[in-house]
């Protein structure tokens, strides 16, 4: 996605301040998926969607778990509980590239009904009752380090050029990306 979708996006397109740049690139190469289905009602919705109540429209790590893309680890995922009262906070992790994926939207076609569609179950990639643990204390407690993402052996991994811009404060990225007030163009790095 940032190599292919994202860094040509900001090198093309004029960014609005109002959103993130990752965001609007998700919407524009959405948009375009969606015109291929001009016949079809199609709903888009956003990880960064809120209801009224502040709530978001869509839960995405379950959503990743019940399509059977990512299994979605949980605290009930470990027999031995060892935190007590702390809350702790579940986490998607895909097969193939562990941790280093994001679900950033999902389509829903309302009016498409497939009644013999087989379900698949997720694939449980973190077996043992120890990796789950590391997993989950990784993931609430040392997240910023990047080292959940890599509980299992993965085929891909984010570039360094890609973490460095994850790792850099939502409000600093518009300089990263050479956008001064986030309102030009400018060649990504």
């Amino acid at each position: 996605m940032f190599d292919k979708a994202f860094k040509p996006f900001v090198n093309k397109q004029l960014l609005k301040r109002i959103r993130d740049p990752v965001d609007q690139c998700i919407s524009h190469h959405l948009s375009l998926v969606k015109e291929h289905f001009p016949d079809e009602k199609v709903h888009i919705f956003y990880d960064y969607e809120m209801l009224p109540n502040r709530k978001p429209k869509f839960l995405a790590q379950t959503a990743a778990h019940v399509s059977g893309a990512a299994y979605y680890y949980q605290r009930k995922d470990v027999k031995c509980d060892p935190w007590g009262e702390k809350k702790i906070y579940g986490v998607c992790i895909h097969p193939q590239y562990g941790g280093w994926f994001a679900i950033r939207a999902i389509l829903i076609f309302p009016e498409i009904q497939v009644p013999f569609l087989e379900q698949y179950a997720p694939v449980d990639c973190v077996t043992t009752e120890e990796r789950r643990i590391q997993l989950l204390e990784k993931f609430n407690f040392h997240w910023q380090d990047w080292s959940y993402r890599d509980i299992i052996e993965v085929k891909e991994r984010y570039s360094e050029e890609q973490k460095t811009y994850f790792a850099t404060p939502p409000a600093e990225r518009f300089k990263l990306l050479g956008l001064q007030g986030g309102m030009q163009r400018s060649e990504f790095y």
